[in-house]
């Protein structure tokens, strides 16, 4: 193995201390799935379901909160409801390739893991306009990487059509890799996970906005979300804050801008999204998406550690506490990926909410490790057989009996393993979720309303060394890695991890 095939590994310990709290589920009830857009409650009676308690982190001390109100409107009095963007807007229009530095940490090889863009000119030569902040290797723990996960901003070419890698045109520098985050998040540095977003709000001057986490979560509890300045070489970064008191697990990867008009008329000008999928559901079964500001009245951050008051926007049912697959996504996998998220409003005026990841859709999940007699047969560690349902066919029931066997001949990779992945996009309906926070749905309601698959477009070129990690074929996990968007210009940016060797490839859509 290379040097840096850590990137998504985890030690055995880990694997196993999680195993110990990760419930396997059963398929969603009836009823709930009665409360899908297609079929939506009346305003008069929305549906009603018992409380989902997740865990959360105690107060570090007497943080001071921003002072932000809650939403008292309806949607009676707000905005109508917006057109809806469809799989036919979108127009796949290419990829590039992300330039090198240099050894790790001044790599993009094993990163991806955040990207958000900046509006300008194209740089001089030409190109797409603005530009793209990525972060590079990840940190890793146990002092091998402290300084990892640092951040560049490069320019965007114009994305070719080609399937041969070497005829991509390649992104160039604007700014190199800086260590933005030295001396913060110290403490959670085991599989990373980040998110940023570029924001020029109104109340000061641009910022980078940062989510950060890692599998588990820290002891004691750590902040996670901050901001920096995008001129790298004086990052100056703010916080870290957390996000209310809503669970480690939910907050800390995804992150994107609500639109204002949107944020101002029902979340009282949230006008940041925060998230996350942690696989087995401990997250929530689905992804999970949170409004919050960090910004006080006068655009000075808030105080280190408070705890920001936030609008809950989308949140499944959590598998730490519900064995069973009920209030969640449609077709939930626990291998589930979600990665990135963008919140669409295109040049033609429809809009929608857009995740991006790596979706397991399977006839079969199961914690264990691949079978080297084929995708479709499961190989579960048999260490957990009888503790939890280590193996569930797709509909939620279990798997027959000869299922439940480790395989003889199998590689060290353990984790969450479906017997078929697929990278997509799946949208979902603002509306649904300004009902959610205004208490007309619940937070579990909301379903999307359309999925693009986007496997025809990747390049499925990792070093061979990460192969048996990542899987092969079908099994192919990791595919998808951050998202950004230019809203002016309708261009949507996703990182396909490991398109380029351990390097991330970046594709363009364009949405109508």
């Amino acid at each position: 193995m290379g040097q840096s095939t850590s990137f998504k590994k985890w030690p055995l310990v880990i694997v196993l201390l999680s195993m110990f709290v990760v419930l396997a589920c059963s398929r969603r009830e009836d009823a709930v799935q009665a409360t899908s857009p297609a079929v939506q409650p009346t305003r008069s009676t929305p549906t009603q379901a018992p409380e989902t308690v997740l865990p959360t982190s105690p107060s570090p001390g007497e943080p001071t909160e921003s002072s932000l109100p809650r939403p008292t409107t309806t949607l009676q009095v707000i905005l109508p409801a917006e057109e809806l963007v469809q799989p036919a807007d979108f127009t796949y229009l290419g990829a590039f390739r992300l330039p090198d530095s240099g050894e790790r940490p001044l790599t993009f090889e094993y990163g991806g893991n955040a990207m958000t863009f900046r509006p300008g000119a194209p740089a001089p030569g030409g190109g797409l306009p603005g530009s793209l902040f990525i972060s590079g290797h990840d940190r890793l723990p146990y002092g091998e990487l402290p300084d990892g996960s640092q951040i560049a901003e490069v320019t965007i070419p114009i994305p070719s059509l080609s399937r041969n890698l070497a005829d991509l045109p390649q992104a160039e520098f604007i700014q190199g890799f800086h260590n933005v985050t030295g001396g913060y998040f110290t403490q959670m540095e085991e599989i990373v996970r980040m998110g940023m977003e570029y924001l020029e709000a109104p109340e000061g001057s641009p910022k980078i906005h940062l989510a950060w986490g890692q599998h588990f979560e820290p002891y004691p509890p750590a902040a996670t979300h901050a901001w920096f300045s995008p001129d790298l070489s004086a990052p100056n970064l703010q916080g870290a804050w957390f996000i209310g008191d809503q669970s480690f697990y939910a907050v800390n990867d995804y992150l994107f801008a609500i639109p204002s008009g949107w944020a101002d008329a029902y979340i009282e000008g949230r006008y940041l999204a925060t998230g996350r999928f942690r696989d087995g559901g401990w997250s929530g079964m689905g992804p999970a998406v949170f409004a919050y500001r960090p910004w006080m009245q006068d655009g000075s951050p808030s105080p280190p550690n408070t705890r920001l008051p936030e609008t809950t926007l989308l949140l499944y049912e959590n598998s730490i506490y519900n064995e069973n697959i009920e209030r969640c996504l449609d077709g939930y996998q626990h291998p589930d990926e979600w990665a990135g998220g963008a919140w669409i409003t295109s040049g033609s005026g429809k809009a929608g909410l857009l995740f991006a990841g790596t979706k397991a859709s399977g006839d079969k999940f199961w914690y264990g490790y691949t079978n080297p007699a084929g995708p479709e047969y499961p190989c579960v560690d048999g260490d957990f057989v009888g503790q939890f349902p280590v193996c569930r066919l797709a509909d939620g029931s279990d798997c027959p009996p000869e299922d439940l066997i480790e395989c003889s001949g199998h590689d060290d990779f353990r984790g969450w393993w479906s017997s078929r992945f697929d990278a997509q996009f799946i949208l979902y309906d603002p509306t649904d979720l300004a009902r959610v926070a205004v208490g007309e749905l619940e937070p579990w309601q909301p379903q999307p309303y359309a999925m693009i698959d986007i496997d025809e477009h990747l390049y499925f070129n990792p070093p061979e060394w990460d192969q048996a990690m990542l899987g092969l074929g079908d099994q192919r996990r990791y595919r998808i890695g951050d998202v950004a968007y230019d809203r002016e210009n309708g261009l949507i940016y996703v990182l396909e991890l490991f398109g380029d060797g351990a390097k991330p490839v970046v594709h363009v859509w364009q949405v109508e």
